[in-house]
């Protein structure tokens, strides 16, 4: 069965991978921060659709946009 936060976990690795690609910010500053803001507005919606079947503390992390905090959380909770 797959793990019921792997579209969130991909989201906030995805956010990650766009902030740190500083070929792409460099080269297209405008175009990087339309991604980041894609990615955060994609982040957010998950976010609504998970509402009220998430832990306080990661409810928490995204209220907050903590959002290295929830991968790191998830990514905890996914070894256990």
């Amino acid at each position: 069965m797959p793990d019921q936060f792997d579209k969130l976990k991909y989201l906030l690795r995805k956010r990650i991978e766009i902030i740190a690609d500083h070929e792409f910010r460099d080269n297209d500053p405008d175009s990087h921060l339309n991604a980041l803001k894609e990615i955060s507005e994609s982040i957010e919606e998950h976010h609504h659709e998970l509402q009220g079947k998430i832990s306080p503390q990661l409810e928490h992390f995204l209220d907050n946009r903590s959002y290295n905090k929830a991968l790191k959380f998830l990514e905890k909770i996914q070894q256990n």
